[in-house]
């Protein structure tokens, strides 16, 4: 599928709050080196949505590429944690916003 982008929406559990600056530098780490193989679109946190930690918006070759990206997330790994993956199809001027 063309212009395919996979979403990553982090969602905290229960132990989130529990969260240490070491798993703070682990994920950032991890961030980076998405980003430096050129799998990173964008991500950030998500402001004044409770439950919810952050968004990772990946470029992969496939879902199940974007999947194995996630699973290694340290939040995820640790715990901190779960994740949904999303898959989307984005709409922009080349596409005439997918009409």
């Amino acid at each position: 599928m063309e212009n395919v982008l996979y979403v990553m929406l982090l969602e905290k559990t229960k132990i989130y709050k529990k969260i240490n600056k070491a798993a703070v530098i682990r994920h950032v780490d991890n961030i980076r080196n998405i980003d430096t193989a050129g799998k990173l679109e964008l991500c950030g946190v998500l402001k004044g949505y409770p439950g919810f930690a952050g968004m990772i918006i990946l470029k992969a070759e496939s879902y199940e590429d974007a999947e194995k990206l996630c699973q290694r997330e340290p939040f995820v790994v640790e715990g901190y944690a779960t994740y949904k993956l999303l898959t989307l199809q984005v709409g922009n001027r080349e596409n005439n916003y997918l009409l």
